[in-house]
């Protein structure tokens, strides 16, 4: 007979601190029963036999730890207790989070079961860091509105809208010239996007919404937008630099050179009919560190489709150039089409690294007589016609991926994991191995917490399906 529980009572531990503010509540997995609201530092929840039965029967403590997100649960029933489907013996105290899973016995089939959950509060809202910014200082000095897409050059570390600095580096280069800052006229070295800055332009605009701009002014900037990573710039106005420290006679003494060196192979000779100059704008490789120059004229890509890094395999490739002595460059393979990668091993990320489901996509493909790089080709076919939603594509610009998009390694990866999930929801049960075919489905799906820490849970049920429950 499954156990009602009601409203919880507050312990009478010495410790224990009533509160009317609810920090915690058990929400049960059957649609019937209510939620338990936890609203004290430690309380008992008790349960009755029947709805009519006044009789009550001590369930578990629970404390809230000092860190305000996590608690401690006590076994206080005379059964079994299952936490995330570990057992916990009677007067056993274990530690629950948010999403941790309970059922009031030893199994899940003749009593209830309740996910608890942490609730937002006044205390815990106090942990964030609030920090106050003046709006006239997180202004571009070019539009004079608040920054969109913001960017930071060096070295005096001004912000300016991306499409605003974009337009006004295009112009330097026409003229020929230095590039210098718009605010305070320092020679620049460097440009490139501000993560934590833009966190700060979002919050702006939702504490005053009318700050915002139209959706055509944005549609406008974002046109003229064109640094999507770091960019190293050499300019004719401030080339002397310090090349070191000289030992002559009693002390030592810095030298000065106006040769700052080449910073790819094209700075040194024409490669392919180009060859950089004083004014030419170079992007730094995020896999080998090498250098090349930004080059617009070309259709040859620079940037991972999927996560707006730079990439400068493709573009030493199309120059012909597959290795430098002085430079790093790297190879074609580490940047290309999505249909030019290959894969013999299913990427760690799949299946949002649960090791038993990768176990059973690997025996599927393997019993299907196919390899995994076949598998995968399907799929990208597959992709390439629109048969396929996709809405939890990990990457950037998921609408405008093909088969013939250039992406880097790793983003290729969280792209076959994407494929390998609908690869597996497509498959009919009759054609998943015995032992996994006969698993239930866990009601939070991929989205499940409690199968990256809990081995039983992510064995036992079947996580490559949609969440039924949960947000």
């Amino acid at each position: 007979m499954k156990e009602h529980p009601f409203m919880a009572e507050v312990g009478e531990s010495s410790g224990s601190q009533s509160s009317s503010q609810i920090w915690a509540k058990l929400v049960p997995l059957q649609a019937q029963q209510s939620d338990i609201e936890v609203c004290s530092d430690e309380m008992i929840v008790s349960s009755q036999i029947t709805s009519s039965s006044q009789v009550k029967h001590d369930w578990c403590k629970i404390t809230w730890n000092e860190d305000m997100l996590t608690a401690m649960m006590q076994n206080k029933s005379s059964n079994d207790i299952l936490v995330d489907d570990a057992v916990v013996r009677r007067e056993d105290v274990v530690e629950i989070k948010c999403g941790t899973e309970m059922v009031l016995g030893p199994n899940r089939e003749e009593y209830l079961s309740y996910i608890f959950k942490l609730m937002p509060n006044q205390e815990t809202c106090k942990k964030k860091l609030k920090i106050s910014v003046d709006v006239e200082h997180a202004k571009c000095s070019i539009c004079l509105n608040i920054w969109h897409d913001v960017i930071t050059i060096a070295p005096c570390l001004h912000n300016f809208c991306n499409g605003c600095f974009s337009e006004w580096l295009k112009r330097s280069q026409k003229k020929h010239s230095g590039v210098l800052c718009p605010q305070c006229r320092a020679v620049v070295q460097f440009a490139g996007r501000n993560p934590f800055l833009r966190n700060i332009e979002e919050e702006i605009l939702q504490a005053d919404p009318s700050l915002k701009r139209s959706d055509e002014e944005i549609a406008l900037i974002d046109s003229y937008a064109t640094i999507r990573s770091n960019l190293a710039i050499r300019s004719e106005r401030g080339s002397r630099r310090k090349r070191g420290w000289a030992y002559d006679g009693d002390e030592y003494a810095s030298e000065e050179s106006d040769d700052v060196g080449p910073q790819c192979p094209q700075c040194g000779s024409a490669i392919g009919g180009f060859q950089c100059n004083q004014q030419t704008i170079h992007i730094q490789c995020q896999n080998c560190g090498g250098m090349m120059p930004s080059r617009a004229d070309m259709d040859v890509p620079q940037h991972c489709s999927g996560c707006d890094g730079s990439f400068c395999g493709a573009y030493w490739q199309a120059q012909r150039v597959t290795r430098s002595e002085y430079h790093p460059v790297c190879n074609h393979e580490t940047f290309r089409p999505i249909s030019e990668h290959t894969i013999t091993r299913i990427p760690f990320l799949a299946h949002e690294m649960n090791r038993h489901e990768q176990d059973i996509t690997e025996r599927c493909i393997s019993q299907s007589g196919r390899t995994l790089q076949e598998v995968v080709a399907e799929w990208i076919r597959k992709l390439n016609n629109r048969e396929i939603d996709r809405t939890r594509m990990p990457l950037n610009h998921a609408e405008r991926i093909t088969a013939a998009t250039h992406v880097c390694s790793t983003c290729y990866e969280k792209l076959v994991s994407f494929l390998l999930y609908w690869f597996r929801i497509s498959l009919p049960k009759y054609h998943l191995p015995s032992d996994a075919s006969q698993r239930e489905d866990c009601w939070y799906g991929y989205a499940c917490r409690t199968q990256h820490h809990n081995e039983e849970h992510a064995r036992k049920r079947n996580h490559v399906c949609r969440p039924t429950r949960g947000a």
